[in-house]
């Protein structure tokens, strides 16, 4: 019976790396839980994570209410995108500033509009969380909760609301220059 529980333990392990790399999530303070041993001579499937990603209308100094994922960060929209239809145009180096925020079929909102929530295929395949449209996006820069470095970044980046309209306030973060503001360390592209 050992090796079955070891087997179902690394077949959780498996399911909860792959549930991290599908959305992006993740942490260095890992906790485990245990894993029931079967009580038939077979392994059992893993069971899903439970707590499904969640999008949330939270107040950030400066900004407002605006859309958080799971971790607390803020989410942005990009003036560049369509929303009727939904499109990414943030691509290759972009991407690498402002991550795409991945789709999952679980996710659950508070002080959202579970309606308004979507997806887009973008151009790799991956899917991308749509808000009223509009591509959902981290900023890199931002390395702590509740963080908008990324607000009036080169006069296209906003934090999003939960209407999916542009959050009008700036963080005070960056320097502003004619109305546009400056994260700290670059235009945020």
């Amino acid at each position: 019976m050992l090796t079955v529980h070891r087997i179902a333990v690394g077949a959780a392990a498996g399911t909860a790396v792959l549930a991290l790399a599908a959305t992006g999530c993740g942490s260095s303070n890992s906790n485990s839980s245990k894993t029931e041993k079967p009580s038939t001579g077979t392994t059992a499937p893993a069971t899903p994570n439970p707590a499904a990603p969640t999008l949330s209308a939270t107040e950030v100094d400066k900004v407002g209410t605006v859309v958080t994922d799971s971790n607390g960060y803020v989410l942005y929209r990009f003036d560049k995108d369509t929303a009727k239809p939904s499109h990414s145009n943030c691509l290759a180096a972009c991407a690498a500033i402002w991550p795409p925020a991945p789709a999952t079929d679980a996710l659950s909102v508070k002080g959202i509009d579970k309606a308004l929530v979507g997806q887009v295929t973008r151009p790799d395949g991956s899917k991308q969380l749509t808000l009223a449209g509009w591509p959902l996006y981290r900023y890199a820069k931002d390395d702590e909760p509740r963080e908008a470095y990324g607000q009036g970044a080169g006069g296209t980046w906003f934090a999003i609301t939960p209407t999916g309209a542009k959050a009008t306030a700036d963080t005070g973060g960056g320097t502003t220059s004619g109305g546009v503001m400056t994260p700290p360390g670059g235009s945020g592209y």
